[in-house]
């Protein structure tokens, strides 16, 4: 099982030279991957609370924000060369198609096919209806934005007629560097997700579970993929768990998870430096 990290970083607390710090700091350590998480605007109310908090707020402190993913994620490809880039998740349903599909395509060219892209429909009506788009349709739109997306980096033309994307005779480069195209990242508990995930997904992800959860979640997976005719070879899971320690990692690498995503807060530089190291020890007693 790999050992990555999810980093809550968080401006202006993570000063750019923290950020290039702590991309150094966990290649060195020789952990696997980084993957941030996406909000690009946030709100004091909302008619439903973030699921990750007992009082449904974003664990996001007062005046502070979440960088853009992509620019992050390119920032630090140009000071590492070997970890990999996660997204957890990029709430597609709120994007607009043709520039995420070239964004990600351009990051995964630059960084020389470093890229997983996590995908989820999101939670928070809120900022759906700030980027312009339907809340209640954000499932059927992000299926259709898959299937184009997958076409777009895979196909020298491309032409869609769905229901909510249309596109005639489009070309877009540069493609993807990873063959046949940027893993696919699929989070989400629901029955929609799960055949989200067994339609398009290179792997399932899950975040903030226990053992318990997680394997609860995996059984679905399995029988999503199942009734899909695919197998569990060649597909990832990827967990964001509640708590990484000596005892839970055994466990979940016995549910057959094969990336373990642990918390890291860059906060300063003491603290990134710590939690690194603790990782590590993790990673090292896989």
């Amino acid at each position: 099982m790999k050992i990555g990290t999810f980093a809550s970083i968080a401006t202006p607390i993570a000063s750019p030279e923290l950020i290039i710090e702590l991309g150094k700091g966990v290649e060195a350590a020789g952990l696997d991957s980084i993957w941030l998480g996406e909000h690009v605007v946030l709100f004091d109310e909302m008619e439903v609370g973030y699921p990750g908090t007992p009082d449904g707020k974003l664990p996001i402190p007062e005046g502070s924000g979440l960088p853009n993913t992509v620019v992050l994620f390119s920032y630090l490809a140009s000071v590492t060369s070997k970890i990999r880039f996660g997204t957890g998740i990029t709430l597609l349903p709120q994007r607009n198609l043709i520039y995420t599909a070239d964004e990600f395509a351009t990051l995964d060219y630059l960084s020389g096919g470093r890229v997983d892209l996590g995908v989820g429909v999101g939670w928070c009506k809120e900022e759906v209806a700030a980027c312009g788009y339907d809340f209640a349709t954000r499932g059927a739109r992000c299926d259709e934005m898959l299937d184009a997306m997958i076409q777009l980096w895979t196909r020298r033309e491309v032409t869609y007629d769905g229901e909510h994307i249309q596109l005639k005779a489009a070309k877009l480069d540069p493609k993807p560097i990873q063959s046949p195209h940027i893993p696919l990242i699929i989070g989400g508990y629901s029955p929609a997700a799960m055949q989200r995930t067994a339609r398009f997904g290179q792997g399932w992800l899950g975040f903030g579970t226990n053992p318990e959860q997680t394997a609860t979640a995996v059984a679905g997976v399995k029988a999503a993929l199942d009734a899909a005719g695919r197998s569990r070879d060649g597909f990832e899971i990827i967990v964001m768990p509640a708590d990484a320690n000596a005892d839970t990692v055994k466990e979940f690498q016995d549910i057959g998870v094969d990336r373990l995503v642990p918390m890291l807060l860059a906060n300063d530089s003491d603290g990134v430096k710590a939690r690194i190291d603790q990782l590590a020890a993790l990673a090292d007693a896989v």
